[in-house]
């Protein structure tokens, strides 16, 4: 019999946003399963958000026991909380939520978005908002589990009739209802070009403002957009 022979994929580590529960239904429980093989299959590691509960547990589980490479990004006040049970793969302990995100985006090549909630949503639309600014043009892919997200799409289809999102920035994700779908969307992913957008530049240089002694100087870069001091958003445009 003939060894299979497997596509080298574009990617080397697929960024994977999920819920920290496993959610009501046994089809988003199959949908994490699914997904971890599917990247098994394409030989892609993992960069997820550092539990091993819930969807998150079961995305890492089905890597790593698929001899994939885990790395599980958690801010430090987290630890003991999400994490529970044996750790999955390796464990990298930051300082806060916001150096959690630009880490796991920094380590990976793209992003895909399992069911979730308030985290999940926010991690999505963070990615595919630095995509609109054209601080990268990395996939980014939902994964629309039995219709999960279909009201997320109707919302975002109404913001594009109603003039809030480029009609062509409505195609800066792409989604599917399964993981091979999804997968292979990724792979075929052009980035979205903007004359606007590509006249951006994203190499912050500090800027010196004169300061009265009656006047305190202005907070550094990082604390007015709302990086702690662990985190500059240099950091984040350089790296993604």
């Amino acid at each position: 019999m003939e060894d299979k022979v497997v596509v080298k994929s574009r990617f080397g580590r697929v960024c994977v946003f999920c819920g920290s529960s496993s959610g009501k239904r046994e089809c988003y429980r199959e949908a994490a399963l699914e997904l971890g093989q599917e990247l098994v299959a394409k030989r892609l590691d993992l960069v997820y958000g550092g539990g091993s509960i819930g969807l998150m547990g079961l995305v890492a589980k089905a890597v790593h026991g698929g001899g994939g490479h885990v790395l599980g990004v958690i801010p430090r006040t987290l630890v003991g909380k999400e994490k529970t049970g044996v750790t999955v793969g390796e464990l990298r302990v930051v300082a806060d939520m916001h150096q959690r995100k630009a880490e796991m985006a920094r380590h990976s090549d793209c992003f895909i978005a399992l069911p979730g909630g308030y985290g999940t949503l926010e991690e999505l639309l963070e990615v595919i908002a630095w995509a609109q600014l054209g601080i990268h043009d990395k996939p980014v892919g939902l994964l629309n589990v039995d219709g999960y997200y279909n009201f997320l799409l109707t919302f975002i289809d109404k913001a594009v009739d109603d003039g809030f999102i480029k009609p062509s920035q409505r195609h800066i994700f792409v989604s599917a209802p399964n993981a091979k779908d999804l997968v292979q969307k990724l792979e075929e992913y052009v980035p979205v070009q903007d004359e606007d957008v590509a006249k951006l530049n994203w190499n912050v240089v500090e800027i010196e403002q004169p300061t009265s002694p009656a006047t305190p100087p202005p907070p550094s870069p990082a604390k007015q957009l709302g990086f702690s001091g662990g985190l500059q958003q240099a950091e984040i445009a350089s790296v993604i």
